[in-house]
């Protein structure tokens, strides 16, 4: 959510910088619905001031006034609540600004490489993609899903399940041990409130797989990322600055619509309604959220390293990035089957923008409040990165290595195969 009195006071950098995310902004409206927003706010505190004054007198003979001071205040509340809801309807429609070194473009053909890490295997034969290795294990099923649910879900069976089992852990035991992260095991519910603390309401309500309740106005959702309840821990509250950085992780199961993206990655678990993922958040000091973006991204890539697969760190550009994010580093994973990199984790800097809608606050060293930084990231999703073990440690006769940090986790399993 935008600060309205800074857009005010510098409208046509804020129009400048939205342009770089390829929004239009009507700003004369935005500001003629804001001149209209305080003119009556001004107004109706004349009035109550002058009510106030003729409470003072004890003058009966002003009583009649009093009332007709009162129908007027009346009207200029509901009069200023109707302009409100639609500039706030505008503004939080409007995503987050970008930081000056995002690159600018409009779709993902603009994003910049920082750097590829790992060595990319050469097999001596064609590596086959993961749909087709699970099912010839017998452990992905994508049709019996179908039939039991619908498609883009997968039963995932034996030792695969093990495996997804294995890595949620290590991820989580990687973050909790060695990177100081707090463990959440939250709710897989959000309320309305939530839904729209984070920015997933209203803008991408069609992506979102909602609960039908007995009472209409309950509204709740199945969330689809932790990023959303765990970020909303702090909604509402003022923290104080020594409390900060919190640091949260989480693996749930994520639940989306895919709605944006009919007829893409239709075969195998690219892109499924539901899918496990270890989420990282951070609640910082504004100033701070640069330093902690680095160091979360750091954090998600040094699962890779550890499973030693091998991937790239990409800058989003404006045109790509989510829509509460001021920057943005994907971690893409190597997929033999595709000869190309994959998306398994966004980490993302929101600095105050979610914080504003949510009314989360901290006390500074002054004694000053203001809104807390905000950040989120993938660490990492974990069925994709099932899809680059299966394809990257794939054998000759089907059977799947199993990395040697996650034996541990896997009974001290040396391969995944049929038996």
């Amino acid at each position: 959510m935008h600060n309205i009195k800074d857009i005010r006071d510098n409208i046509d950098n804020f129009e400048k910088s939205l342009l770089k995310r390829n929004i239009k902004i009507e700003k004369a409206n935005i500001g003629n619905l804001d001149k209209e927003n305080r003119k009556l706010i001004q107004d109706k505190e004349l009035l109550e001031k002058e009510k106030k004054n003729i409470s003072k007198t004890k003058d009966q003979n002003l009583f009649e006034k009093s009332k007709e001071i009162s129908k007027k205040i009346e009207k200029l509340s509901r009069d200023q609540s109707e302009i409100k809801i639609k500039l706030d309807t505008i503004l939080s429609s409007l995503p987050n600004i970008p930081l000056d070194d995002v690159p600018v473009g409009k779709d993902e053909n603009s994003n910049v490489e920082i750097k590829k890490f790992g060595e990319i295997k050469k097999f001596d034969f064609k590596p086959k993609p993961h749909f087709e290795l699970g099912n010839s294990l017998n452990m992905l099923d994508f049709d019996l899903a179908t039939k039991t649910t619908g498609s883009r879900f997968v039963f995932v069976k034996n030792q695969l399940a093990l495996l997804e089992r294995a890595l949620s852990n290590f991820m989580l035991d990687t973050h909790i041990n060695k990177n100081n992260y707090l463990e959440i095991s939250p709710p897989l519910i959000a309320n309305e409130n939530t839904m729209y603390g984070t920015g997933q309401l209203p803008k991408f309500e069609n992506d979102q797989f909602e609960l039908v309740l007995d009472d209409k106005n309950d509204r709740k959702f199945l969330i689809p990322t932790a990023e959303v309840i765990l970020t909303n821990m702090v909604k509402d509250k003022i923290l104080q600055v020594k409390d900060l950085p919190l640091r949260f992780v989480a693996s749930t199961p994520c639940f989306r619509k895919e709605a944006g993206s009919y007829g893409k990655d239709t075969k195998g678990m690219i892109r499924q309604h539901q899918f496990y993922k270890v989420e990282l958040v951070s609640i910082v000091e504004p100033n701070n959220c640069n330093d902690e973006l680095e160091r979360m991204t750091n954090c998600a890539t040094n699962i890779l390293d550890l499973l030693k697969l091998p991937y790239r760190k990409m800058l989003l550009c404006t045109g790509d990035m989510g829509f509460s994010a001021e920057k943005t580093y994907d971690i893409e994973v190597w997929i033999p089957s595709e000869n190309k990199y994959r998306e398994i984790s966004s980490c993302s800097s929101c600095s105050s923008f979610q914080a504003r809608r949510m009314k989360a606050r901290y006390k500074n060293s002054k004694n000053e409040t203001n809104f807390v930084g905000t950040l989120n990231g993938s660490g990492l999703a974990v069925g994709r990165t099932m899809i680059a073990i299966l394809e990257n440690y794939q054998q000759s006769d089907g059977s799947i290595k199993v990395p040697d940090v996650l034996k541990p986790y896997m009974n001290n399993m040396e391969k995944i195969h049929n038996n």
